[in-house]
């Protein structure tokens, strides 16, 4: 299962192609994609008409729908902050965090377009799709 996070939603449901939409695109003709419960906020907060809103939410929620913060999560997500914070890297969002600390101890790949999951990446073994 890979969890897709709310920058490839929102450009998918508005159209744009990209890299990652694309490749959401086929992952949902051929995979299992799973959305976080702040995802799903992130996603559905955005959209400006009723139509599309209740038409992406009963979309999103026929997926695998996972609550990503919790205890446990929560005291990760914040060593998860302050090992990078000593690398001299500050992660913009908490939620960010949060969502990539999820990903990491349920060891589930990330499709994302948000720089903030590189370093994540790179120092902290967040698989990536």
């Amino acid at each position: 299962m890979t969890i897709v996070d709310s920058t490839v939603w929102i450009d998918y449901f508005n159209g744009v192609i990209s890299q990652e939409t694309d490749l959401l695109d086929r992952k949902l003709a051929t995979d299992r994609i799973g959305i976080g419960d702040i995802i799903l906020s992130e996603v559905l907060r955005g959209f400006k008409d009723d139509k599309g809103f209740e038409k992406a939410k009963n979309y999103l929620l026929s997926l695998p729908c996972f609550d990503l913060c919790g205890k446990a999560i929560a005291l990760k997500s914040a060593e998860n902050y302050r090992i990078l914070r000593k690398k001299g890297i500050t992660v913009r969002k908490t939620v960010d965090v949060i969502i990539g600390t999820f990903c990491i101890e349920n060891d589930l790949p990330l499709l994302h377009n948000d720089r903030d999951f590189d370093a994540m990446e790179k120092y902290l073994g967040l698989k990536v799709v």
